[in-house]
């Protein structure tokens, strides 16, 4: 739904209704911002003004927002955690007020200070699921392949063992061209990263061999720089299809949700680490800038470890 065609019954006063309703067109028609994203950002804000009007006891106006204190947004997200909210939600639901404020700063009609003092709810640390090695090796076969056409079905062998093999998020390896792998030479390709970071990804014969596999029987030519994974019809592959893809394997295969194309990345690195990978040059391998977001390997790993310690050992 669009911010101009809302229908919803918003609880504050017209003038805050009206600057609200800007600032949601602003972030669809000047910050291109994804629709889903303003959908939540609504939502967000929404329950904030219901929530301001109880604590009020009348729907705020825009004199009621403009120098939000650090006391308002805890009783806000605490109200919110009693409904359920997760430290997720809660963290987006601030991020949205922030940024509805913020246009307002600009506007010179509030004062963001006292939500720069609030501190957003501790995200918990989810540890990424790799896959055993054996199920990772099948979902880069071609012959595991759901798909009926070869061209295809080699295409979608040469993606996941990209992203198994080196390490690549799906982005990266959809993004590579025909002369990224010819100046690959047998050795070790050039990939950009997140902001536009380059690194070196050594590539084992087996990435090549997909490669080549698929190259040979892709029925379209295949330019220099232009893209190398390509869809049915010719144009770039898109992540979605990869997905889905994946979808259907891993049902085929009998592995669990968490068997998705950025697991496969998970799961190099958890092999590499599992078999004496340094990781220092593991985080040099995902292209992570920071080496404490590599770190948590090292705990995916330490749980194996105590799993298998507790299940062999005698007096576990």
């Amino acid at each position: 739904m669009s911010p101009s065609s809302q229908k919803i019954l918003i609880s504050c006063a017209d003038d805050l209704a009206q600057e609200r309703r800007n600032w949601l067109l602003h972030l669809r028609d000047q910050r291109r911002v994804a629709p889903k994203t303003i959908d939540a950002y609504e939502r967000d804000t929404r329950q904030f003004l219901i929530h301001m009007t109880t604590y009020l006891g009348h729907p705020p106006a825009l004199k009621d927002v403009s120098n939000l204190k650090p006391i308002d947004m805890r009783g806000f997200l605490a109200s919110r955690r009693q409904n359920g909210a997760k430290a997720r939600t809660l963290g987006r639901g601030l991020a949205g007020i922030r940024s509805l404020i913020r246009y307002l700063e600009k506007k010179g009609l509030a004062s963001s200070a006292g939500l720069a003092a609030t501190s957003a709810p501790r995200q918990p640390k989810t540890l990424p699921k790799a896959l055993p090695a054996s199920s990772a090796i099948r979902l880069t076969k071609a012959e595991e392949q759901l798909h009926e056409t070869p061209w295809i079905a080699a295409r979608e062998a040469a993606v996941l063992t990209l992203l198994y093999g080196c390490g690549l998020r799906i982005g990266e390896a959809l993004a590579l061209t025909p002369v990224d792998i010819a100046r690959a030479e047998g050795n070790s390709l050039r990939v950009t990263g997140k902001g536009g970071v380059t690194r070196l990804v050594p590539v084992i014969p087996q990435v090549f061999e997909a490669i080549a596999t698929y190259q040979k029987l892709c029925p379209y030519s295949l330019g220099s720089n232009q893209p190398l994974f390509r869809g049915a019809r010719g144009g770039m592959l898109h992540a979605a299809i990869v997905q889905r893809a994946m979808r259907q394997m891993r049902s085929a295969l009998g592995l669990p949700d968490s068997a998705t194309p950025h697991a496969l990345r998970h799961s190099f690195a958890t092999h590499l680490l599992a078999n004496g990978g340094d990781l220092r040059t593991i985080q040099e391998l995902l292209g992570h800038a920071s080496l404490s977001t590599t770190q948590i390997y090292t705990a995916i790993d330490t749980s194996r470890l105590l799993d298998i310690y507790e299940k062999a050992h005698p007096r576990a």
